[in-house]
């Protein structure tokens, strides 16, 4: 997703309050936001994946490791 996806989503989403969206920008719209929110899931996966817990006992286990564990 980069910014210029980002600000069309904002024309659209202003021209929709103003004017209403034809069925085009509709689907186009449906379409960034969809991308947009697969970008923020994929960085939040990421940025959660390069989390580690330390445990009582003083061990460290990646969270990475504790979702694949769970994915099994």
């Amino acid at each position: 997703m980069n910014e210029s996806d980002i600000k069309r989503i904002n024309e659209l989403y202003h021209k929709q309050k103003e004017q209403g969206l034809t069925e085009e920008e509709k689907a186009e719209q449906a379409l960034l936001r969809r991308n947009y929110l697969e970008s923020i899931r994929k960085n939040m996966r990421g940025n959660l994946d390069n989390v580690s817990i330390v445990n009582p006992d003083g061990s460290i286990t990646r969270l990475s490791d504790v979702r694949k564990k769970h994915m099994k």
